[in-house]
């Protein structure tokens, strides 16, 4: 029993140690439609790191990692094993503006100001988010306020949820290693909220916090330099995003919140709704029993399922697809 309490004592100390994380930048292609971005990647395990090291050092969270890698041991990857790294992503279906965070994705988006030549890069960071109980709310807002080392005033009902569980808080926490809020803090026009940076760096990529956003804390640090006061902010539930590149329709399923299940399972509609929402009134495919799957078996990558048709092609059939004009 010693034994086992040393190792994992380890696994946390290792992975409270600093890493550096990577946002992750693009450039939106021209023409805009073309909304899918990145390519996959892989790396190869060290026995020194565990998955969520990995998951840390190159921008991703813990969902993201479990997804894809489903053979790699979470704490003791094998030394030299292939990871992949889920580095393609469809972009929510939301203004391209400010910041966008797709809850069940557990991803943020941010949108700079477009460049001289109208160019628009897009930086996406992982999260922490609200726990069942305790949502983050789907809103549109701003950041209305920036504060460095901020102290934190729980509310009552989460300083009742700890006494409840004999761990009280005091009524103010102030700023050092013991304050969740972390170094940096951004407070939303609907003012209980947050995007912050966290002490427990571990719960990037799960749904852990009181509501807030939670970011690593070098993904905070960063992003908190680049967003200005006023910057608008949307907060949208996304698990199936649709997108194009070159043509090729993509599905990307990410699992629904367990409280959203009688909307999203097995519900091929509102794929359907969304590709006829991005059609612009073109004829496509869509290969119906590789959509289903994806959402039966989510795992956050781009999946093609369909395509749009030209002229030269529209009449090309194939007995896998089924052909919806709207």
């Amino acid at each position: 029993m010693k034994k086992i309490a040393t190792v994992i004592s380890f696994i946390f100390l290792c992975f409270s140690i600093p890493t550096k994380a990577y946002a992750v930048r693009y450039l939106v292609e021209e023409p805009i439609d073309n909304t899918v971005i990145g390519e996959i990647k892989t790396v190869t395990a060290d026995e020194r790191d565990t998955l969520l090291d990995i998951a840390r050092s190159h921008g991703f969270g813990y969902q993201d990692m479990k997804l894809i890698n489903t053979e790699v041991d979470t704490w003791l990857p094998v030394d030299g094993q292939e990871v992949i790294l889920p580095s393609k992503f469809i972009l929510p279906v939301a203004p391209m503006k400010g910041i966008v965070l797709n809850i069940p994705e557990m991803r943020l988006y941010y949108y700079p100001p477009k460049g001289k030549n109208g160019s628009q890069e897009v930086h996406t960071y992982p999260l922490g988010v609200g726990r069942e109980g305790w949502n983050t709310p789907y809103i549109k807002t701003m950041i209305v306020e920036k504060k460095i080392k901020p102290s934190w005033h729980p509310p009552k009902s989460i300083r009742k949820e700890h006494e409840e569980a004999g761990d009280p808080l005091p009524k103010i926490v102030k700023p050092g290693p013991d304050n969740p809020l972390g170094s940096y803090a951004m407070r939303l026009g609907r003012r209980d909220y947050l995007i912050h940076g966290t002490n427990k760096p571990y719960g990037i990529g799960m749904r852990i916090s009181h509501g807030c956003i939670r970011l690593y804390p070098e993904d905070i640090e960063e992003l908190f330099s680049k967003v200005p006061l006023e910057t608008p902010v949307n907060i949208i539930n996304q698990p199936y995003k649709i997108g194009v590149k070159d043509n090729v329709i993509y599905l990307e399923a990410h699992p629904f919140l367990d409280e959203d299940k009688e909307i999203y399972e097995n519900n091929l509609t509102s794929i359907i709704s969304m590709i006829i929402k991005i059609s612009k009134e073109r004829e496509y495919q869509i290969d119906m029993s590789t959509a289903y799957e994806a959402i039966q078996n989510p795992n956050g990558l781009p999946v093609p399922v369909g395509m749009f048709l030209n002229s030269q092609k529209k009449k090309e059939h194939n007995k896998n697809l089924i052909s919806i004009v709207e």
